[in-house]
């Protein structure tokens, strides 16, 4: 019993280094490309588009936000000035209400701002990224490479081609 055990052992063993000695020639055979695609996107065309698009979209965020101050000033100082000893109490309940909205609408507004602009960011952003890596499948395709992998994630990787001279040339970037 014992020898048949051994014997089994020892075949699976030899079974076992033969696959792993297939599988690492498989590899070897297999080219790996690097590319950095912070990089890449920066260099294109519709992305300095949408930068434009996003500051523009930034400084209307900033507009409003100075308007709403000054509203909110112009109120708030109507409420205290002599004038406001002519309206009743109902009229100042409501000019209260209203400064009190506004102060309330202003403190929350950088993080609604923060938020519209970041959806503005992806709604510009996604298809530019979607392209970038379309053409970077392509162009793996097109020249052999099995493995494509983000510069920026590798601490150590094995000897890899960039292929971002070759990604920037399918999407007619100099």
């Amino acid at each position: 019993m014992k020898k048949i055990l051994t014997i089994v052992a020892v075949v699976m063993g030899l079974v076992m280094a033969g696959n792993s000695t297939k599988a690492q020639g498989g590899a070897a055979e297999k080219k790996i490309g690097v590319i950095s695609l912070q990089e890449l996107i920066p260099t294109m065309p519709e992305y300095k588009k949408a930068d434009t698009a996003l500051n523009d979209y930034q400084s209307a965020l900033g507009q409003n936000f100075e308007d709403m101050k000054r509203e909110y000033f112009e109120k708030d100082s109507s409420l205290n000035s002599k004038d406001s000893s002519k309206l009743t109490k109902a009229q100042l309940e409501i000019k209260r209400r209203e400064v009190s909205e506004l102060l309330q609408k202003l403190q929350g507004w950088q993080q609604q701002a923060q938020q519209m602009y970041q959806q503005k960011q992806q709604d510009l952003i996604t298809p530019i990224q979607k392209k970038a890596l379309e053409a970077v499948q392509a162009v793996a395709k097109e020249n052999g490479y099995a493995y494509v992998l983000s510069k920026e994630a590798l601490l150590v990787s094995p000897p890899a081609e960039d292929i971002l001279p070759l990604v920037k040339k399918k999407l007619g970037i100099r």
